[in-house]
């Protein structure tokens, strides 16, 4: 039988072990374990590229691993949903996109900006035009006088859900041609991944998708870029003009992504997680793997994404608002 000195010493030891400041927080210390990094749309899109490059790196910095997970579907509402109703511990984050400045316009879900903790912007990117590479349109400007020959709903787009950024640019594009929001017929889709492999089956007229999401396709011939919604060229498809270059119309647009938590993240949580993003920003890996492919960097500590994001949602509304898409 075991000395009752020695069992109340030790209990003694082990409860003055667990006021000893830090003591205890430092054995669980974030990350301990494995961290789930949710993608609100599809495998082969571009936030499904940029969060695996952060998540990557994320994990050589941190120790740990950053499973990335895809969850698709209600125009990127579930992703975004799972993102904000995870527990507030630091292991399930997520990238959030643009839409989740427009999904509550369009009454899909109550989330909206405030409803995470917002720990940096990432990406910023316009949109292209692309038809697939069976299509007899070489330029922007022949695909839409076909478009405005047409009768509505004749030729069928995608490249998101139904409301979604790429949706907004087609809406734009339309109305900067004088034609109604829906002359070209959406289909939506769970992200430009999705949408691309169907324009390259013929099951599309075109996609408004990022050019770095069209790319693998495009280099494979299976698609075509005509033209960049944007007021440059990309220096990485010099060789797809702007709207303005090739017909006149001055139109441009972006979407957006960044990371964040469930509303309420622990403070120092948070600050591991700034820190680690900007080294993540910051390095050559990430920098090289953007600009290979397109992608656009832009960067946003807390404060700066908060105020971005704010500042989308404002614009979101009043753009969707004038597209019609929303009351």
């Amino acid at each position: 039988m075991p000395n009752r000195r020695h069992v109340l010493s030790s209990a003694a030891a082990l409860g003055a072990a667990a006021v000893v400041p830090g003591l205890a927080r430092a054995q669980g210390a974030w990350p301990n374990r494995p961290v789930t990094v949710i993608c609100p749309w599809g495998a082969g899109g571009g936030t499904d590229a940029t969060v695996r490059i952060i998540a990557n790196l994320l994990e050589k910095d941190l120790g740990q691993p950053f499973n990335v997970v895809n969850r698709t579907g209600g125009s990127g509402v579930v992703g975004h949903s799972a993102i904000a109703t995870a527990p507030p511990d630091g292991y399930t984050l997520g990238m959030l996109t643009v839409e989740i400045a427009m999904m509550h316009w369009q009454k899909l879900t109550e989330l909206n900006p405030t409803s995470y903790t917002p720990l940096a912007l990432m990406n910023e990117d316009p949109p292209g035009v692309t038809v697939s590479g069976s299509a007899p349109y070489q330029n922007v400007k022949a695909l839409a006088d076909a478009i405005k020959a047409s009768p509505a709903g004749k030729f069928k787009a995608s490249g998101t859900g139904q409301g979604g950024i790429w949706h907004l640019a087609l809406v734009g594009w339309l109305q900067a041609m004088g034609l109604k929001p829906n002359h070209v017929a959406w289909v939506p889709s769970n992200g430009a991944g999705p949408a691309m492999q169907d324009l390259a089956a013929n099951g599309l007229d075109l996609v408004t998708c990022s050019l770095p999401e069209s790319r693998a396709l495009v280099e494979a011939g299976k698609a075509r870029s005509l033209a960049i919604m944007a007021n440059e060229r990309n220096p990485a498809f010099a060789n797809v003009p702007t709207l303005k270059e090739s017909m006149g119309v001055d139109y441009s647009v972006g979407a957006w992504r960044g990371i964040a938590g469930p509303k309420g993240l622990p403070a120092d949580v948070t600050a591991k997680l700034v820190t680690a993003l900007k080294k993540a920003n910051d390095s050559k890996e990430f920098r090289d793997f953007m600009a290979n492919r397109g992608f656009g960097v832009k960067w946003a500590d807390p404060a700066g994404f908060t105020s971005f994001m704010a500042a989308s949602d404002a614009a979101m509304g009043a753009a969707m608002k004038s597209a019609g898409l929303v009351t």
